[in-house]
């Protein structure tokens, strides 16, 4: 029997719970070790790297665009792969690549070869990923998706907060390049290990049950017992309106969030605050986001997803409308916070809600193309808030944009409702 079943068959005989905690302890070491090419930790990078070589800010920056690119290229082909094969395989091939890209990094002698190694990486953290955390977790979990979501994104944005940290740290002592080192030997270690070591493609391997198989998805209304879980095609997927419409929604939202995100530090001292509040006021955006993530995991499996994924569009439409007046730290800090609680419940609820509608069996075919979506419209919400700051030389009106897409995005998931069980 390879080590990849031996072990966990071993651990799952002395532990006494559920083996699928602890293929969401791997999968949260993996969100963790993810983080090494986000943006919040190629900033770290952006005035050595620039300093040093004479490179543009706009042409480091372009290799996150070119990076999500390539990776909502690649998405529909890797998602059956992830159905066939499981997460194992596709964890570990990104989580090793991203390692290797990054120590590669610490020898940059140009522009071309920092493109092909971060673009490489960004390309794995875009789509690969996302694909083999959430496919991991939603074949595990049923009844406790949710929280289990909950935790892996806040593991997630746990390494948002650490990998900048260590990036910084080792550059202040040796450099640049001892930066890039520090990120890729985390990665490898944090991250690779236990993935190889105890992830399990399904609980169905090790003939187990997800947990509390009883307690399935229903249809919203439903007083009979539960329905048996969705088991879409991809090809049934798409034939359905729920399909299309979290796609819309994914559509709406995701620009909001990476628009948003981006300019929200220059808008706040475009409005007259000092940069020391300015950067209070996003560290309270991302801690209302992570409260936010933890919330969801609280969230009655029994209520239709797309009534909180409505909620999260409401949050996301009243602090975009707010922030165009601000006038003070207050103004700030309250429009950050609101719109915190909208993106974490959308960075939580959107993977489980295409779980809940359409299985597992056949998850990563279906999510596969709705990630390439997702990428392409988180790519066009900085460009968009960009474009129209030089156009009108305010972010005012990008911000009235994209209040408007979440308010628009409250009616696609109003109208998205769970498609008939054809499992």
């Amino acid at each position: 029997m390879p080590i990849g079943r031996v072990l966990p068959q071993a651990l799952a005989a002395w532990v006494p719970f559920y083996y699928g905690w602890i293929v969401l302890a791997c999968l949260c070491c993996a969100g963790f070790a993810r983080q090494g090419p986000a943006v919040a930790t190629l900033s770290i990078f952006v005035e050595p790297l620039t300093r040093d070589f004479g490179w543009s800010r706009t042409a480091v920056s372009g290799a996150v665009s070119l990076g999500g690119l390539l990776a909502a290229l690649i998405s529909p082909l890797i998602g059956p792969l992830l159905d066939r094969r499981g997460s194992r395989l596709v964890l570990c091939v990104a989580v090793l690549v991203n390692g290797i890209a990054l120590l590669l990094l610490s020898l940059t002698p140009s522009l071309l070869f920092f493109y092909l190694l971060f673009c490489i990486a960004r390309m794995n953290w875009a789509g690969p990923f996302d694909l083999g955390i959430y496919g991991a977790l939603n074949n595990w979990f049923l009844a406790r998706r949710t929280v289990a979501a909950s935790i892996a994104t806040l593991a997630q944005m746990l390494g948002l907060v650490a990998m900048p940290l260590i990036a910084q740290f080792a550059i202040s002592h040796d450099g640049w390049r001892a930066g890039w080192i520090a990120l890729g030997a985390v990665t490898l270690i944090v991250g690779f290990v236990p993935v190889c070591l105890f992830m399990v493609r399904r609980p169905e391997d090790m003939g187990l049950q997800p947990d509390r198989a009883d307690l399935v998805i229903q249809s919203p209304g439903a007083t009979a017992p539960p329905l048996a879980e969705p088991r879409f095609s991809r090809r049934q997927a798409i034939r359905t309106s729920g399909f299309w419409l979290l796609m819309l929604y994914t559509v709406m939202v995701y620009p909001v969030q990476a628009g948003v995100s981006l300019h929200q530090a220059p808008h706040l001292v475009e409005r007259g605050l000092e940069p020391t509040t300015a950067a209070l006021i996003v560290s309270c955006f991302s801690l209302m986001s992570g409260l936010a993530t933890i919330a969801c995991g609280f969230l009655p499996r029994r209520l239709p997803i797309r009534f909180p994924l409505a909620l999260s569009g409401l949050l996301l439409a009243v602090g975009t409308s707010l922030m165009p007046g601000i006038g003070s730290a207050a103004d700030g800090y309250l429009a950050a916070g609101i719109f915190g609680v909208g993106i974490g419940g959308v960075l939580t609820l959107v993977p489980v809600a295409w779980a809940d509608y359409f299985g597992r069996a056949n998850y990563g075919a279906i999510r596969g193309i709705a990630l390439s979506v997702q990428v392409l419209a988180q790519a066009t919400g900085p460009l968009l808030s960009g474009a129209l700051y030089d156009l009108t030389g305010t972010y005012t009106v990008s911000l009235r944009c994209f209040a408007a897409l979440s308010v628009l995005s409250i009616l696609a998931a109003l109208a998205a409702r769970q498609p008939q069980n054809v499992g």
